[in-house]
């Protein structure tokens, strides 16, 4: 059913870039590719306008965690459409038997700028709270805070001295496709 839709979901993800004046992105982010969106569910928004929104699906293994990747929705469709989308999905989740819903990680929040934190925290601090041109890290973590979540801290493990920038820089590369990505949106 997917596929007959594909043609519908590339004109709200191409809308949604447009909107937001950003390009995909990639490894670590959902990015509009058919191959890759045919791969796994899709759960649909649908209305009498047609599609509206869209999320691609990752079950877990063993009905252990239910997540989503790749979220657009059709810019001037109805506020709080996504909002719906997740709820929605958190309910049928629930109804199969999975056991948890992940709303995936929010960069660089919950790092501390405190007088005796590490140079690298304070940083990545100030970047969540001055980076928002390059990525909205504020407004990611407070869309996923009104779900009450159980944030679980990650952690990146990396040689000493300069290697931390030049992990940071080539992962962000990845994720942008390329350096000149990390700066234009």
């Amino acid at each position: 059913m997917v596929y007959t839709l594909l043609d519908d979901l590339k004109r709200i993800s191409d809308a949604w870039l447009r909107e937001k004046n950003t390009r995909e992105k990639g490894f670590s982010l959902g990015f509009f590719d058919p191959a890759y969106i045919l791969r796994n569910p899709v759960a649909v928004v649908d209305s009498p306008a047609g599609v509206t929104a869209f999320a691609n699906l990752w079950l877990g293994a063993g009905q252990e965690e239910l997540s989503l990747d790749l979220m657009r929705y059709r810019p001037g469709g109805p506020e709080g459409i996504m909002d719906y989308l997740f709820v929605e999905l958190m309910f049928w989740g629930r109804q199969q038997g999975y056991q948890w819903f992940n709303l995936g990680m929010a960069p660089l929040s919950g790092l501390e700028n405190r007088a005796l934190a590490p140079l690298w925290s304070k940083a990545g601090a100030l970047l969540f709270r001055h980076g928002e041109h390059f990525y909205n890290f504020q407004g990611l973590r407070q869309y996923k805070d009104k779900f009450d979540p159980e944030w679980r801290p990650k952690y990146l493990a990396c040689r000493g001295g300069l290697a931390l920038p030049r992990v940071l820089t080539n992962i962000a590369a990845l994720i942008s496709g390329g350096l000149g990505g990390v700066v234009k949106k």
